[in-house]
């Protein structure tokens, strides 16, 4: 197998790496693709050439085989009609909607040259080249997350819910396993309390899994945790989640048996990041009922504000909490942030010095502007996602690899013995054995062809600086300019009337912008939100076929529901007074994200947003005549 290319600056052109805006490698990628499905045809001609072809000469020429083909290029002529009128333009600037963009070449070529082989990764019979990929592909996402790749584990799920189903599935069955001990072999945890059993730290716990292997018991025990006795009411604890949670972890609460009560939301502050003064409120308040906690999740990139947790804080207030015997699973959810991580890295995947990351950002041209990201807080949250004891990542997200691709990393593999099926030590011999993926993991069936896709993009890009790294900066750096820009406007004049504008937060976490208009002087809420809904109408499909709107965007809400009073402050900087806030209670917003990473490296910058505060402007007219 190819090793991951670690490059060096020199090694990657970001523009060699997509088809391009215009397909402007249009030449290379039919070459290849043909190359390529000229290598299946002769595989399928190589296979015991002395077998007789099945179609005879008589039958091709018939009439009836004919119709047939023609009736197949009819339906794909339609296909293909019904996908240019009515697809979303992922590859052009022109699109800054939802978390999408131009996808790797190389990705569409593995995925495509795979998919004609039709492996299904969950039976290794059934797909012996792409499930060592899918593994290899794994370790590449652990050791880019900067767990130990002698120790830790991964694998690509079908998208980033399994992930976190797979990351709420070991907590679970982690927290249960030192009372299945009690229950079976007492002698393990002599002297030991029920609440001290259900605050095992990860590791003690899993070192308590040797010893029950050790005793001969381990089966026995495993029978007696969660997943073989089920839930039970309160039994486990709660699991603590950010307001801004993915959706998915609401139904992982439900699937998983842990229920939707026992699904602590954490207040948000007003970057949209979980309060960690308040996450430390409620851990406290549960301790005080002896209520365990399964787990916490932090999130790296929200899907709706693109905010990143405080991860090192979250770290540190557990390594507190385990000071005083109490302890919880640690997972984070960088379904969509993950893959910035090789921002942060060397050629070394070694994790960079902050003054040292600053300059290489601008002496390697990843950044070209004037602005100040990372943070020291940002770089602090991506430095400590190593000390989570698994984190979701999306390939199909920033990896820019086609869907469905999902993915988990796990610091310590010891722990999928606690969720595997047909055999029971999962790494006895301290190799991975690809024969048994299916048994630990979610899926049943799932498509080898997009494994080869990450595989093969992690061995074309580097997952450091000098790769991912650049690709990634720049989709950042366009929100950073994005941002100021905004700043710089303040108000747009439609039709002898004046709008505010104003971003969610002034300084992005990551490379998503929330934004919204109020015309001046206005302090109805309500009427705020439905200009900002035409203004959505405007600019996606809702007004027509997407090929004809000149900007094409998506849009949300944040409600008071969901996230408290965290959006107070965002809307009276728009006029909108506090008692309207709280007597409307939600307020709806542009969602830009801007993965295209082309906009920031655009030669002409002032060219490019002047012509964009002028589609905006045009956008407004439309809004306020419909």
């Amino acid at each position: 197998m190819a090793k991951q290319n670690k490059g060096n600056p020199k090694d990657v052109t970001v523009k060699a790496l997509f088809l391009g805006p215009k397909s402007e490698n249009r030449e290379y990628f039919k070459n290849t693709l043909n190359f390529l499905m000229d290598e299946h045809m002769h595989w399928r001609r190589d296979f015991h050439p002395e077998d007789r072809e099945i179609f005879s000469i008589d039958e091709v020429r018939s009439k009836n085989y004919q119709k047939t083909l023609d009736r197949t290029s009819e339906v794909l002529s339609q296909l293909s009609a019904k996908l240019k009128a009515t697809s979303m333009p992922w590859f052009s600037a022109r699109y800054l909607g939802h978390m999408n963009s131009d996808t790797l070449m190389v990705a569409n070529l593995a995925y495509m040259a795979a998919m004609l082989y039709n492996p299904n990764n969950v039976a290794y019979e059934a797909s012996t080249a792409t499930t060592p990929m899918e593994i290899e592909a794994g370790k590449d996402l652990a050791t880019m997350l900067g767990f130990n790749p002698k120790t830790s584990w991964g694998h690509i799920t079908t998208d980033g819910t399994i992930a976190n189903y797979e990351g709420l599935w070991m907590a679970r069955n982690l927290k249960s396993f030192p009372l299945a001990v009690k229950k079976v072999k007492p002698s393990l945890v002599k002297g030991m309390s029920d609440w001290q059993l259900l605050n095992m730290p990860v590791q003690k716990v899993l070192g308590l899994v040797g010893k029950a292997k050790k005793a001969g018991c381990f089966d026995a025990v495993r029978s007696e945790t969660v997943r073989g006795t089920g839930v039970g009411k309160g039994t486990l604890g709660v699991v603590l989640v950010p307001q801004s949670k993915h959706y998915s972890w609401v139904k992982a609460a439900d699937v998983l048996g842990i229920g939707n009560k026992n699904f602590i939301e954490v207040q948000v502050d007003g970057h949209f990041r979980m309060d960690i003064s308040v996450l430390k409120k409620t851990i406290d308040a549960h301790i005080a009922k002896k209520i365990p906690i399964i787990a916490v999740v932090g999130v790296v990139g929200t899907t709706e504000e693109g905010a990143i947790d405080r991860i090192a804080e979250i770290a540190k207030l557990r390594a507190a909490y385990e000071k005083k015997g109490i302890s919880f699973y640690f997972h984070v959810d960088a379904a969509y942030g993950g893959y910035s991580r090789a921002l942060f890295l060397d050629e070394k995947s070694r994790f960079l010095e902050y003054n040292v990351l600053k300059k290489r950002l601008f002496s390697d041209k990843v950044f070209v502007g004037n602005h100040s990201y990372p943070s020291r807080e940002i770089y602090e949250s991506y430095k400590a996602i190593p000390q989570a004891d698994s984190i979701t990542i999306d390939p199909h997200k920033m990896g820019y690899v086609p869907y469905a691709a999902g993915g988990i990393a796990i610091k310590d593999r010891r722990i999928l013995d606690l969720i595997s099926y047909f055999a029971a030590y999962v790494f006895e011999e301290g190799k991975d054995s690809p024969t048994l993926l299916g048994s630990y993991i979610m899926e049943g069936s799932k498509a080898g062809a997009t494994a080869a896709g990450v595989w093969a993009a992690h061995r074309t890009v580097p997952l450091n600086i000098t790769g991912y790294g650049e690709i990634i900066g720049r989709s950042i750096e366009a929100a950073q300019m994005f941002t100021r820009e905004l700043e710089a406007t303040k108000s747009l004049k439609a039709k002898g009337k004046e709008f505010l504008v104003q971003p969610l937060v002034w300084t992005p976490d990551f490379n998503i912008i929330c934004m919204a208009f109020n015309e001046k002087g206005n302090a109805n809420l309500e009427k705020m939100n439905a200009l900002n809904s035409k203004l959505y109408a405007e600019s996606s499909y809702v007004s027509g076929p997407v090929y004809k709107n000149d900007w094409v965007t998506s849009n949300t809400e944040l409600s008071k529901e969901d996230y408290g009073d965290a959006p107070k402050d965002f809307v009276k900087r728009l006029g909108i007074p506090e008692k309207e806030w709280k007597r409307v209670g939600k307020v709806r917003v542009l969602r830009v994200c801007m993965l295209n990473p082309f906009i920031s490296n655009f030669q002409h910058h002032d060219v490019l947003w002047k012509g964009f505060l002028e589609i905006l402007r045009k956008k407004l007219e439309g809004a306020i005549s419909d």
